[in-house]
């Protein structure tokens, strides 16, 4: 079939294992397993209420929640690009910042998608690859590049790097736009979003999917210069002027999460003392666990496949997420559930290291 020739083919991104069911413990996706703040609710309801709205396009610039980021990160509106989810922030990213014959540089183990996009939009790119402790060697970016993206801290490896240190990559790179992916960044470590001040060509990502428990709602947002910003936006008014529902401008920026700084930051404590709790439960079952800065756990057992024990779990309804992927394939990443699923989880893992 001739039409073949002309269809762009990809490898595309593979998200987790989404089961439907009773008696299921999800840790495959690392969703926050606590609900959104309580003004959340409000804020649905008063969707529903006001349907009407749903007939007229939504505001292209998010107005009401670039407002309500402006006030709690205390950065400019003019510094503020929201999208759908991050991903849709990183897509245009992406797309806008890395036009160049050089390579972009990312890590060979990392979230998955910067390759894709990069195949998907004929971007030339080079996978720096990790130490043998899956930490990231800065001075690997201190090399002619197109663009730089860093997930700090890393998925799926859980670490982080040390702000210092992506400031050197920074101000290493002043030609091109380094782009640093924080969706987990609540969860440990410092922001390198006030350094957006200090140099024009910082991109910093952020989502409202893990730490404020707002995966359904599809809220991302980029901070950076305003040149930089403009030039997001002038993409994204090129490619779709209306990328975010009415609703999900309300969720996100009525302040339903944002206002609610203390519902948060409780939720985040308690994600961090369970994943904390988690760590040295694991460790005791033998397994070796990388100290993580994120609401995930990555491990390996060095008398157990890890194949085998994900499908292990697979088989009594516990969900964790593997990789067949060189050099982490004996590892499994596990979502930081609540208490109550980590204990099903421990019991699980004795049974099935026992067996």
């Amino acid at each position: 079939m001739s039409w073949e020739n002309n269809i762009r083919k990809v490898v595309p991104y593979v998200p987790g294992e989404q089961p439907v069911g009773e008696d299921i413990i999800k840790l495959n996706t690392n969703e926050n397993p606590y609900p959104p703040a309580p003004g959340v609710e409000a804020a649905l309801r008063e969707v529903a209420d006001e349907y009407a709205i749903m007939r007229k396009y939504p505001d292209p610039d998010a107005g009401l929640l670039t407002h309500a980021l402006s006030d709690f990160y205390g950065v400019p509106e003019e510094s503020i690009f929201v999208g759908v989810g991050s991903d849709d922030v990183l897509a245009m990213s992406f797309m806008t910042f890395f036009d160049s014959d050089k390579p972009v540089l990312f890590a060979d183990i990392t979230y998955s998608f910067y390759e894709v996009w990069a195949d998907l939009f004929r971007i030339p790119h080079k996978l720096i690859p990790l130490r043998g402790d899956f930490s990231i060697d800065p001075e690997s970016y201190m090399q002619l590049n197109g663009g730089i993206v860093i997930a700090n801290p890393n998925a799926p490896t859980s670490l982080y790097l040390d702000v210092s240190d992506i400031e050197r990559i920074i101000a290493a790179n002043p030609d091109s736009v380094v782009i640093v992916d924080e969706a987990y960044i609540d969860f440990g470590g410092t922001s390198a979003l006030p350094m957006i001040d200090k140099y024009d060509n910082l991109l910093v990502v952020q989502t409202f999917s893990k730490s404020r428990s707002m995966a359904g709602a599809r809220v991302g947002v980029a901070f950076g210069s305003p040149k930089l910003i403009a030039y997001l936006k002038d993409v994204k008014f090129s490619f779709n002027s209306y990328t975010m529902s009415q609703d999900a401008i309300r969720i996100g920026a009525a302040a339903a999460s944002l206002s609610d700084r203390d519902y948060f930051e409780d939720v985040v404590r308690r994600i961090i003392a369970t994943r904390d709790d988690a760590t040295a439960r694991l460790r005791a079952m033998g397994f070796k666990v990388i100290d993580s800065s994120t609401n995930f756990l990555f491990v390996t057992h060095p008398g157990h496949r890890a194949s085998d024990i994900f499908e292990a779990l697979r088989e009594r309804r516990i969900y964790v997420r593997y990789f067949n992927k060189p050099r982490i394939d004996d590892h499994l990443r596990i979502t930081v559930g609540t208490p109550e699923e980590m204990e099903s989880l421990y019991t699980a893992l004795a049974d099935i290291l026992g067996a």
